[in-house]
C-alpha cells in the first residue's frame, strides 16, 4: 500500500481576477490543487485556462481574489526563497559566463569561492557542459541554454520548483533530448515540482499525476495518476501500452472543451 505524501503546496479554492476599469476577467475560480513532498505534478489545459496564473500565485508573484495558497502550511503572502521558477525565458545573464551564471545562487547563499566552483562544476557536469563554463550565452544552442537555466535552478536548491513550458521553445528532438536529461536529474533530486505543459506525452512522462484544467476561468476538471515505475525513459516510456491509455484518456477529457476555446 502506498504511503500518503506528506504537502508541500496546497492551494484551496483559489480564485483569480484581472481587473482594469472597464473589465474584470475571472482567470481561475474554485481552484483545490496539493502537491505532495517530492512530487511530480503536472497541469495540462487549453491556451488561457490560467496554468500561467497558478504558478504565479503558487510564487507569490500574484494575490488571488479567494482562496489561498500555502507552502508547508504556511500561507503565501509574496515571493519566498523556498520556491524556484523556469520559464520558457532561460533568463540567462548575457555578460556572465556559464560558470557565473550558475554559480550566481549559490554566491547569494553566502559559500566561500571555493565551495561554489566547486558545486558549479558538478551541476555543470551533472547537465553535460563541463567543457563550456567559459561560454557566453550568445555563444550557445538553444538546448544548451537550457541546460545552463536548470544547473542554475538545481544551484538554487528550492524546496518547491514551479516550471512554466521550461521546454516550449525547444525544436522536437532538443525537447526529448533536455527532457531525458532533466528527468534523470530530478529523480536524484526528488523535489516537489509544478509544471505546466501543452504537451500531454511529455507530462506523463515527467509526472506521477497529471491535473487537466477547464477552458477560463480555469478549474480542475479531472486528475490523472501516473502508476508508471520509477526510474522510467522519457520517449520509450511512450510505447507502453499503460501510457497509450493513459495518454487517450487525458485527450479525451481535454476535447470536451475543445469547442469552448480558450483565451
Amino acid at each position: 500500500m502506498m504511503m500518503k505524501r506528506q504537502e508541500k503546496l496546497q492551494i484551496d479554492q483559489l480564485t483569480v481576477r484581472y481587473t482594469t476599469r472597464e473589465t474584470s476577467t475571472t482567470a481561475l475560480e474554485g481552484v483545490d490543487l496539493h502537491v505532495g513532498e517530492g512530487e511530480f505534478v503536472s497541469v495540462v489545459g487549453p491556451s488561457g485556462c490560467g496554468k500561467s496564473t497558478l504558478l504565479k500565485v503558487a510564487s507569490g508573484l500574484l494575490k488571488p481574489a479567494a482562496g489561498e495558497a500555502r507552502l508547508d502550511g504556511r500561507v503565501i503572502n509574496g515571493v519566498t526563497g523556498e520556491v524556484g521558477m523556469v520559464f520558457q525565458n532561460d533568463a540567462l545573464l548575457p555578460w556572465k559566463t556559464v560558470f557565473d551564471n550558475v554559480r550566481l545562487p549559490l554566491a547569494v547563499k553566502g559559500l566561500s569561492r571555493s565551495d561554489q566552483a566547486t558545486e558549479v562544476r558538478r551541476l555543470l557536469a551533472m547537465v553535460g557542459l563541463s567543457e563550456f563554463e567559459d561560454f557566453y550565452p550568445k555563444q550557445l544552442s538553444g538546448g544548451m541554454k537550457k541546460r545552463v537555466a536548470l544547473a542554475r535552478t538545481f544551484a538554487y536548491d528550492p524546496d518547491l520548483y514551479l516550471m512554466d513550458e521550461p521546454f516550449g521553445p525547444l525544436d522536437a528532438q532538443t525537447r526529448v533530448k533536455i527532457g531525458e536529461e532533466f528527468l534523470k536529474i530530478w529523480e536524484k533530486v526528488g523535489k516537489s515540482v509544478l509544471f505546466i505543459t501543452h504537451d500531454i506525452e511529455e507530462a506523463i512522462a515527467l509526472s506521477d499525476r497529471v491535473v487537466v484544467m477547464s477552458s477560463r476561468p480555469g478549474r480542475i476538471k479531472a486528475e490523472f495518476e501516473v502508476n508508471l515505475e520509477r526510474p522510467r525513459p522519457f520517449y520509450e516510456i511512450r510505447f507502453d501500452s499503460r501510457f497509450k491509455e493513459l495518454q487517450r484518456q487525458i485527450w479525451n477529457c481535454m476535447a470536451e472543451d475543445e469547442q469552448k476555446g480558450g483565451v
